[in-house]
């Protein structure tokens, strides 16, 4: 049975109340049936959204791997829960046995699997003439294009299974390259940019868009620093004129703020007394306490040096991104407990708190019903930024200038005073411009242990070696030195190479 995802709530800006949040009706108990013959493949991509909401693909998992191995994270939670885990992603103590990176895998590729379906089906069965099935099948290679993008970065050479499994063992295939895992993503990511609509009627709002494949697609090439690629990509997004900055910092991250005028793609929850098509996301990370403050399992907490290193020191985003313990938090104007010797957390993650007046609605402190942000507006701006920079020359440093500027000013409520605007033409320091601002937008939001590790390859490629690449540099100057270059990528899963009778082979140097 395919599971549901749901319908967009609209911007809320101007009303608090959580009984209109709550309101919103889920999409997803619609099915294949339910749709008019033009869309006989809807039903099965809305199982496609579902697949975002696993544990793997948005939960516990999902934020092991791509954030806590940042240097804006610590694993959290008690000083006795889960210490295997402090050592693998903290420490990076890697174990192709530990039991986080197999949900992980075996999520992201259920929902290739998935897209594959549609694909097949698409192509044997359907009318690539008819519009409502092309976004189909635009919607199935973004899909498969985005599990693959994680993949590939997190493990390197993975099975490319770009096919229909009939039975399991048609999926036990040996690894492919790095190059034939972009390839297939590439060429993806080009159908949905040509394919899927612009905006969405208010009815789907929140499905993917143009928008979004662009956006991906600028990420994937900045990965590989090709730049006239990111730059065409992401300039794409800007000029479409869809997308703005027009909601505050603050208020992005708040239920009210889902599917603002700046979000190009989220993970959709929806949860009631009543329904449950829920998100871990949320509870994973939220506060660790008894009683009204048991938010959650208090995972993936801002570290020390975010906390008091990377934010300048009227930058807005510090107190939007972190929750004080034993303080006063706006703007719900509640006290966070103090750490203890047992649970020592000075700061938890703001971004996932959640408004007290509707876990009293819908009678759960753990945060079902918070979307995930993946892309956001600003990202599109900031990936054009450093598209621009890196190709050089007056007019892309002009552009590069105003991209990055545009989210300083929304990050300062348009106060130059919090915020002064740069004004650099050096290329080296506009490019360190560039990197603070991706830090301190998106602090904790997935994408920064990537950075770091997209930013020392391409220090490797400009000559520099050892501990001077930006991410051993980074991790080491935090406390994190058991950090080195092989640790960019993680082993695979034991079980799956265990199960592959001796096809799939262990990366190298595990």
């Amino acid at each position: 049975m395919k599971l549901p995802i749901l319908s967009a709530l609209s911007l809320l800006l101007c009303c608090t109340s959580c009984t209109g949040f709550l309101s919103r009706e889920p999409l997803g108990t619609l099915t294949q049936g339910d749709f008019d013959e033009g869309g006989s493949f809807e039903g099965q991509v809305m199982g496609l959204y579902a697949d975002l909401r696993s544990e793997g693909t948005s939960g516990l998992q999902f934020v092991a791997i791509h954030s806590i191995r940042s240097d804006d994270a610590d694993k959290g939670s008690t000083v006795s829960d889960g210490v295997d885990a402090e050592a693998m992603f903290d420490n990076f103590e890697y174990a192709a046995t530990h039991w986080l990176m197999q949900a992980y895998w075996t999520h992201h590729y259920q929902l290739i699997h998935h897209a594959n379906s549609v694909i097949s089906d698409i192509e044997q069965q359907g009318d690539l003439d008819d519009y409502t099935t092309r976004v189909n099948m635009g919607e199935a290679k973004f899909m498969r294009a985005y599990a693959y993008f994680n993949l590939v970065r997190t493990f390197g050479e993975v099975p490319k299974v770009d096919f229909k499994i009939q039975v399991a063992e048609d999926a036990n295939i040996p690894k492919a390259s790095v190059d034939d895992i972009y390839s297939l993503i590439d060429s993806d990511l080009a159908f949905a940019a040509s394919t899927l609509p612009l905006t969405w009627d208010e009815q789907f709002k929140g499905r993917l868009t143009s928008g979004a494949a662009q956006t991906l697609q600028a990420r994937t090439f900045v990965t590989r620093q090709m730049w006239q690629q990111a730059y065409a990509a992401a300039k794409a997004v800007i000029s479409s004129g869809v997308y703005d900055l027009n909601t505050p910092y603050e208020m992005i991250f708040r239920e009210s703020g889902e599917l603002n005028s700046g979000s190009i793609f989220e993970i959709q929850a929806h949860y009631t007394k009543s329904d449950n098509y829920g998100i871990t996301y949320a509870g994973r990370q939220g506060v660790r306490g008894s009683g009204d403050w048991n938010l959650g399992w208090g995972w993936n907490t801002p570290s020390d040096d975010l906390a008091e290193h990377a934010f300048e020191e009227n930058d807005p985003r510090k107190d939007a991104t972190l929750l004080y313990a034993g303080q006063r938090n706006e703007p719900y104007g509640e006290e966070v407990p103090a750490p203890t010797s047992e649970l020592p957390r000075k700061y938890w993650n703001k971004k996932v708190y959640t408004d007290p007046a509707i876990r009293l609605e819908v009678n759960s402190r753990f945060g079902e019903w918070v979307n995930v942000r993946l892309i956001r507006y600003a990202d599109a701006l900031l990936l054009a930024a450093e598209a621009a920079n890196e190709i050089g020359g007056e007019e892309k440093t002009k552009e590069a200038l105003d991209w990055l500027n545009q989210v300083r000013n929304r990050a300062s409520g348009g106060d130059a005073r919090l915020l002064p605007q740069r004004t650099t033409t050096d290329q080296a320091e506009l490019r360190d411009f560039i990197r603070h601002e991706r830090r301190v937008e998106f602090a904790m939001e997935h994408e920064r242990f990537y950075d770091l590790v997209r930013w020392g390859i391409q220090d490797e490629k400009n000559g520099l070696t050892g501990n001077e690449v930006y991410d051993i540099k980074t991790l080491h100057a935090v406390g994190k030195t058991h950090y080195e270059r092989r640790h960019r990528l993680l082993p695979i899963p034991q079980q799956e190479i265990d199960k592959s009778n001796g096809i799939l082979k262990q990366n190298p140097d595990y």
